[in-house]
């Protein structure tokens, strides 16, 4: 009687588990004024080179997908506190808080560069010209960390007259295009995509002060949620999406680390 009775309870957590994977939604973390990564588009529906990997990965997985935007300074906070399932929207990982100490992360599958942008008028074209200019730079991120840390790039920062915090990279171009702030610390992706929107009026510099790369981070013990999605997304790479993707959303092919 105990083993047939085993044997139903068995039988019972097998089918719960298959019941709550059909039936799974997947809530992604994103920052929504992130493109071409991840941003609310003009129809009203989110779009950018992550969030449509992620839909993609969610077709494959049979997942039903849920899209969250986070507040970026407090995102690590939204993950433990369960709110979302992982953060996926141009994260910097191994950096800034975001290490395997604390999190599982995904392999990296793209690069980013720190740079810095900026407008014609401000005469600023090397790092020396930095000095004493107000630099505005989103918080949270490993541009800002990079900038106030111990590191080399904190030797940068310290020549500036300000760096100057802001909610998200929307908001502190506007700021720039008013002429409120001389530059914006930058990812190299993202200054690319402003570039290409309002035109050589604004560029970066040649140098870059960091080099990271971007990747996936999912609570410590959602090891293997993060493989059912690192398989999938690999799947991607394999059959062309990623490139396409890539492509549609103005990435160069040389951020796009799993495609070399």
């Amino acid at each position: 009687m105990k083993k047939l009775i085993a044997i139903a309870l068995v039988l019972m957590f097998a089918l719960i588990g298959c019941a709550s994977a059909e039936g799974f939604t997947f809530k992604m973390g994103i920052d929504a004024e992130y493109p071409p990564y991840s941003y609310l588009g003009d129809d009203g529906n989110y779009a950018g080179f992550d969030v449509e990997m992620c839909q993609k990965v969610c077709e494959i997985l049979g997942w039903d997908l849920e899209i969250v935007p986070i507040n970026w300074d407090t995102k690590d906070i939204q993950l433990d506190a369960g709110e979302i399932d992982c953060i996926w929207s141009g994260l910097t990982i191994y950096a800034n808080g975001i290490t395997e100490d604390r999190f599982t992360i995904s392999f990296p599958y793209s690069d980013n560069s720190q740079m810095i942008l900026t407008k014609q008028g401000t005469g600023i074209e090397s790092f020396d010209d930095l000095a004493g200019k107000v630099v505005g730079v989103q918080m949270g991120t490993s541009a800002e960390a990079a900038l106030t840390g111990d590191g080399e790039a904190a030797e940068l920062g310290a020549t500036f007259g300000a760096l100057q915090p802001y909610q998200d990279y929307t908001v502190a171009f506007t700021e720039l295009q008013a002429g409120a702030i001389d530059a914006i610390a930058i990812d190299a992706p993202v200054a690319k995509q402003k570039i290409d929107t309002y035109g050589d009026e604004y560029y970066c510099l040649e140098e870059s002060y960091a080099s990271e790369k971007y990747g996936i981070c999912f609570r410590k013990d959602d090891t293997e949620l993060c493989q059912q999605v690192e398989d999938a997304y690999m799947q991607l790479v394999e059959d062309g999406t990623y490139i396409a993707l890539g492509e549609k959303y103005g990435l160069d092919t040389g951020y796009l680390v799993l495609a070399q």
